[in-house]
C-alpha cells in the first residue's frame, strides 16, 4: 500500500480506502464486513469510510463491530452527517443541533471515542455556513472529531467556507468527498483547483462507477443475477450507466487493460490516482478477493500515451447525465 497526506494536513491515508455504502449493514453482511476489513488491514489499508445515513445507522454499527479488535490508533475512521435520521424537522441538515446530536449517536454506533474525519454529507441551503463550521470546530475542540470535511460541495461553497473559517479563525476543512471516475469528471474544472488552493484533499467515491468499470456488464445483455444492477432495491444508482454506448466504451477500456496485462478495475483506479489532488479512492467490496485485486492499482503508473488512448475512447460517450 501507498499513503498520501489528506490535503494539507499531516494525516496519512491509504491511497485505497474501504467504504460501506450499499455493502454492509445487515446481520447477514456482518461476516462479509469482518472478512473484508481483515483483508484490508493485511494489505495496508488504514482508512475506512461510512455514514450515519447508510441503512439508518446499521452501516456504522457494522464497521464499528468489524474494527473493534484493532488498535484504534492503527486506522483512520470517517463518517458523515446531513441526511435524515428521523421524521422530525431537526433530524436532518447541518444545524448545530443536528450535528452535535448525530456526532454523539455516531460515536455510540461506531463504539469509539472519536471520529478521525467528519464529513458534511451534502451542503445545507437552510443553515448558515458559519453555524455549521462553528459546530464542527467545537467538536474538534472537544476531541470528538479530529478533522472536519465536506462531501459533494461546489467550488464556490468550499471557497466560501474557507474564507469564513479564516475570518473566524476556525480550523480549516481538510477534505472533500466527491464522485470521481472516468465518466464523471466535473471536479476537474473548479472543485480540484479550489480545493488545492484551500488545502482540501479529495476522498473520491464510486471510482469504479458502481461496478460498471469492472467489465461485468455487457451491451445488449441483462445484468447477471446477484449483481448490483439486478437488485431492484439499489439499482437506481447504476441505471444511468446501463447504456449500450457506455458499455461499449467499457469494453474498449477492458481491451486496453488486457493489453497492459492488468484488470479493468485496476486501470480505472490507477487513472483516478494519477490525479495529485486525490488523497484516497474509496472502494466497496463484499468479498476479500475484490480488495486484493483493487489494491494492486497503487503500483500502476499509466503513461501519457495510455492516458491519451483513454481520453480518445471516452470521447465515444455522449450526453452522459449521471443520477446523483
Amino acid at each position: 500500500m501507498k499513503y498520501r497526506n489528506l490535503g494539507q494536513t499531516g494525516l496519512k491515508v491509504s491511497e485505497i480506502s474501504l467504504g460501506s455504502w450499499l455493502t454492509y449493514g445487515t446481520a447477514a453482511e456482518q461476516q462479509a464486513a469482518d472478512d473484508c476489513i481483515r483483508t484490508a488491514f493485511d494489505l495496508g489499508i488504514n482508512f475506512f469510510d461510512t455514514a450515519n445515513a447508510y441503512n439508518r445507522g446499521e452501516g456504522e454499527k457494522a464497521i464499528g463491530s468489524a474494527l473493534r479488535s484493532y488498535e484504534r490508533s492503527s486506522y483512520v475512521l470517517s463518517t458523515k452527517v446531513f441526511f435524515p435520521m428521523g421524521e422530525g424537522p431537526n433530524d436532518r441538515g447541518l444545524s448545530r443541533k443536528h450535528i452535535m446530536e448525530q456526532c454523539e449517536a455516531s460515536l455510540k454506533r461506531l463504539g469509539t471515542d472519536y471520529i478521525d474525519i467528519y464529513f458534511c454529507h451534502r451542503f445545507d441551503q437552510e443553515t448558515p455556513t458559519e453555524e455549521t463550521l462553528r459546530a464542527l470546530d467545537d467538536l474538534t475542540s472537544q476531541g470528538k472529531i479530529l478533522y472536519s470535511a465536506v462531501s459533494e460541495w461546489t467550488a464556490a461553497q468550499i471557497s466560501d467556507a474557507a474564507h469564513i473559517a479564516d475570518r473566524l479563525r476556525l480550523r480549516p476543512l481538510a477534505a472533500n468527498q466527491p464522485i470521481y471516475n472516468l465518466f464523471e469528471r466535473y471536479i476537474e474544472h473548479e472543485v480540484l483547483p479550489v480545493s488545492q488552493q484551500h488545502g482540501l484533499g479529495q476522498v473520491v467515491f464510486s471510482p469504479l462507477a458502481q461496478g460498471i468499470l469492472t467489465g461485468k456488464y455487457k451491451p445488449g445483455q441483462a445484468p447477471a443475477a446477484g449483481t448490483r444492477a439486478a437488485d431492484d432495491s439499489v439499482n437506481h444508482v447504476i441505471n444511468s450507466y446501463l447504456r449500450d454506448d457506455v458499455l461499449e466504451v467499457v469494453g474498449q477500456l477492458d481491451q486496453l487493460a488486457q493489453g497492459l496485462n492488468i484488470k479493468l478495475s485496476q486501470l480505472a483506479l490507477a487513472w483516478v490516482l494519477r490525479q495529485p489532488g486525490v488523497s484516497s479512492a474509496i472502494i466497496g467490496a463484499s468479498k476479500p478477493h475484490q480488495i486484493q485485486e483493487n489494491v494492486e492499482a497503487v503500483n500502476i503508473t499509466l503513461s501519457e500515451d495510455i492516458l491519451s488512448q483513454i481520453d480518445q475512447i471516452m470521447e465515444n460517450v455522449h450526453d452522459f447525465s449521471p443520477m446523483r
